[in-house]
Order: C-alpha cells, then sequence, then structure tokens
C-alpha cells in the first residue's frame, strides 16, 4: 500500500509543477469551501503561471546559459568540474530509491507538524521536496545506510518548514504576498545569513543609510531607472563581458528587458489563481480551529515578480564567476545556476527590503558559502550520480542548487563525521544565523500586527 502511494505521487511529481500545482491547489481549494468552478479556474491560473514562469526561466537559461559559458572561456576560467544546476541535478535526485519514500515521508511529517502546531506552514509544492530528497539520497549513498537516508529527508523537512515560518513575515511584508511563503531550495536556505549581514550593516555608521533600489534610480535618473531599461542594460553588459558582437550583445539585452517586464505579469497569474484558496482557506480556519494563521508553501520562482530580485541575479552572474575564481583551491565552475542566482538570494532582498547596496553584501556572502560547500561535496554529488546510472564512472560533476546548501553538507557530516573541522565552521555559523533569523522574525511579525490594528483603529 505505501509503495503504491509512493508510485502514485512520483506519477503525480512526473507530470511537472504546471499540472501537479493545478491539481493540487484545486482539491485544496474545495475542500476549504471554494465553489468547484471557481477552484478549477483558481488551478488553472495557477498553471498557467508556473508554464509563464517555465518559458521565463527557459529563456533565462537557453540565454545566459552560454553566455555564462563563453564569459567563463574569455577570461581563461580554470575550473574543471561543472555546476550541474538544479535542471540537471534534480532529475538525478528523484532517481534515488530514496525518491520513492521521500514524497510520503515530507507529507506525513508536515500533517504531524501542524496537527501538533509545530508549524503553519501547508507545503502544497510537492515537486520541490527533491530538495529534502537530494540530503536523503546523499546521506543513503555516503553511508550506505538507508535509514540514515530517510532521517536525512524528514530533517530537513522540519527544517525547511521552520524556515518557512521564519519568513513568512517578510513574504508579507516585502513581497506583500500574504498567506503565502517559501520553505524550499536556497532561497530560504540561504537567507539566514542575509539577517546576519543586515544585523552588520545596521551597526555601521555611514553604510546603514545607503539605500539603493530599482525605485530610487528611477526617481533620480527617470526612465533610465525603470524595470525594462534596468534588464536590457544588465543584459548588454553580460553579453559584452562574453564577447558578444553588436548584434548579440543587444539581442541578449532585449531579452533580458523582456524577463524584467514579463516576469511580475506572470507571477500575477499565479496570484490571481491562489487568491480564492487563500481568502477561503482564513474563512475556513476561522470556523474550524478559531482563526489559527497558516501558510502556503511555494516554490520562490514567486518571488522573481519582483523587479529587485531579477536585477540582483543579473548582477550576480558576473560577481558569481568573480567569486570561484577567488576561492582558495576552487574547482567548481558555476553554470547550470547561473542563470537562476536569483533563486539563491530572492528572500535576502526581502530581507534587505530591497536594498541592492545591501544585496550586493548578502549575495556575495552567499555565493562564496555555496561555492565552498559545493568544492567539498563533489565526490557526493558524483557517488549519487553513479549510483543512479545518471553518469558514467570517472565523470566528475557538482551542483551548486542544494549540493551547496548548508543544511544538506551540515545533515551529512553528522552522520558521516568525515570531517569535523568543516562541520563546525559552517555548522555553528549557520545554527546562529537561523537562530539570530527566529528573533529577526518575531520582531517583524510584531511590527507588522502593530500596523494592521493601527490600520483598523
Amino acid at each position: 500500500m505505501f509503495e503504491g502511494f509512493s508510485a502514485f505521487m512520483q506519477y503525480i511529481v512526473d507530470m511537472g509543477a504546471s499540472v501537479m500545482l493545478p491539481i493540487v491547489i484545486a482539491i485544496l481549494s474545495i475542500i476549504v469551501g471554494v465553489k468547484p468552478s471557481k477552484a478549477i479556474r483558481a488551478g488553472l491560473m495557477i498553471g498557467v503561471g508556473f508554464v509563464g514562469l517555465s518559458l521565463i526561466v527557459n529563456l533565462m537559461n537557453s540565454e545566459l546559459g552560454p553566455a555564462a559559458q563563453a564569459m567563463s572561456e574569455r577570461f581563461g576560467l580554470s575550473l574543471s568540474v561543472v555546476d550541474q544546476g538544479w535542471p540537471g541535478i534534480s532529475p538525478v535526485t528523484w532517481k534515488s530509491s530514496i525518491a520513492l519514500v521521500a514524497i510520503p515521508l515530507a507529507i506525513i511529517i508536515n500533517i504531524i507538524m501542524l496537527v501538533t502546531h509545530l508549524t503553519k506552514v501547508v507545503n502544497v509544492d510537492i515537486w520541490n521536496i527533491w530538495h529534502f530528497t537530494f540530503t536523503g539520497a546523499i546521506v543513503y549513498v555516503v553511508t550506505g545506510n538507508y535509514w540514515f537516508g530517510l532521517l536525512g529527508v524528514a530533517i530537513h523537512a522540519i527544517v525547511a518548514y521552520k524556515l518557512g515560518d521564519i519568513w513568512a513575515p517578510v513574504i508579507k511584508n516585502y513581497f506583500g504576498l500574504d498567506g503565502i511563503t517559501i520553505p524550499h531550495g536556497d532561497s530560504a536556505h540561504m537567507a539566514p545569513y542575509a539577517v546576519f549581514v543586515d544585523w552588520v550593516i545596521d551597526r555601521i555608521p555611514g553604510l546603514r543609510n545607503i539605500d539603493i533600489n530599482a525605485d530610487t534610480l528611477q526617481e533620480k535618473i527617470g526612465v533610465m531607472g525603470e524595470p525594462v531599461v534596468i534588464g536590457f542594460v544588465l543584459g548588454s553588459i553580460i553579453g559584452l563581458l562574453a564577447g558578444y558582437d553588436l548584434a548579440g550583445f543587444l539581442a541578449l539585452g532585449i531579452n533580458m528587458a523582456a524577463v524584467m517586464v514579463l516576469m511580475p505579469k506572470i507571477v500575477k497569474c499565479i496570484m490571481d489563481g491562489l487568491l480564492p484558496l487563500s481568502e477561503a482557506a482564513k474563512k475556513f480556519m476561522n470556523e474550524k480551529f478559531g482563526g489559527r494563521e497558516y501558510y502556503i508553501g511555494l516554490d520562490p520562482a514567486i518571488l522573481l515578480g519582483d523587479p529587485q530580485v531579477v536585477t540582483a541575479g543579473l548582477i550576480f552572474i558576473p560577481i558569481t564567476l568573480l567569486i570561484a575564481v577567488l576561492i582558495p583551491g576552487n574547482r567548481v565552475l558555476p553554470f547550470g545556476d547561473l542563470a537562476t542566482i536569483s533563486f539563491f538570494i530572492a528572500i535576502a532582498v526581502g530581507i534587505h527590503k530591497g536594498n541592492l547596496f545591501r544585496t550586493l553584501f548578502s549575495g556575495s556572502l552567499i555565493m562564496a558559502i555555496t561555492i565552498w560547500i559545493a568544492n567539498q561535496t563533489i565526490p557526493w554529488v558524483t557517488a549519487l550520480g553513479v549510483s543512479t546510472a545518471s553518469i558514467d564512472a570517472g565523470t566528475t560533476i557538482a551542483a551548486l542548487d542544494q549540493g551547496g546548501a548548508p543544511l544538506t553538507y551540515i545533515i551529512t557530516q553528522i552522520f558521516t563525521l568525515q570531517n569535523l573541522p568543516a562541520l563546525l565552521v559552517i555548522g555553528i555559523p549557520y545554527a546562529a544565523c537561523i537562530i539570530m533569523s527566529a528573533y529577526y522574525s518575531k520582531k517583524l511579525s510584531a511590527k507588522i500586527a502593530a500596523k494592521e490594528i493601527e490600520k483598523e483603529s
């Protein structure tokens, strides 16, 4: 029975987010009282939104990927292990035997945590359970113990749902998405470092007063500060750094301008689809559970509707390559995830309230830590690829997304103790940053509540 359920969930996941999420959202909407016709429309709108997101992300990958490769070749970056990116490493993860059990395990843990009031996150993004699965698969392939692998999935899921609780006030306060949170991927896992950076900058006179974002740029330089122009300029600069000719860098500039303009419109489709569920769910929770608050857990892709996030992502393409060169002993060539660097720093942008100046500091720290950890996990990621017959023996691969995540690294090191000093160097500061983040979230929630009371009075 359990295996049958796992196979069914795997079948649903294989449909992809654009098919899976509309089904999940429509069913949840009907359960909480939305009319079937309205629920189906809401699900379809979310499907349309995710198809649009997929088109935009594919555009970014197809345009920025070759530009990043050309840039690295032009500047003679001799980094021998190529980052596979989430498009390359997620299919490898789903091939692991851990994947059959990871999906129902993550769902059961979510339900238990909701019932026991340990989280407010209702995770509907089943596809992104691949992040939990990756951790479990790595633990399994490194230790050879299947039960350790499942425990790795469980620990990752618990921490992710708690991070979803922590980031919900940020998602509401900055991104304006009420009742939504992001428990998944590098965006949620790396954001604690941004809280630390924000705390440090707040204590440095002069620096703490600097605020640079697309809105202030638009006020100061007019049309040149509009998202469409920023996208064109940044895209063109990347094309120039890649050595493109006039037609090439202008085309890249236009494509990135299109991303800046179209992404918010596409994300709006998703939010329109979520609105009926959000409203009905609040009413349902008021009637059944005395108004208990909860958050729908979604993919960080919905945060790309913010121009600051996309702008930061474009800026960090050359910066990430520079960081890769500067880290001593680094062998990883950032490639597969370069086009979607925005996913790594999206919540960080929200923590900094869109301040790109602060995001430069936190983003640089985030990418440096990601690249350093990705170097340490090369043998693990390679072993996973070989064990699932995704790569040939003798081939070496790396992954920034999840392969460079502190959480996966810490969990695996706890089970293996292969490198105790590195575990302490990564683990202790990361735990401290999460504690700081929980305190930050509590203060922000109080501020939001005070503002809402003030509006009502």
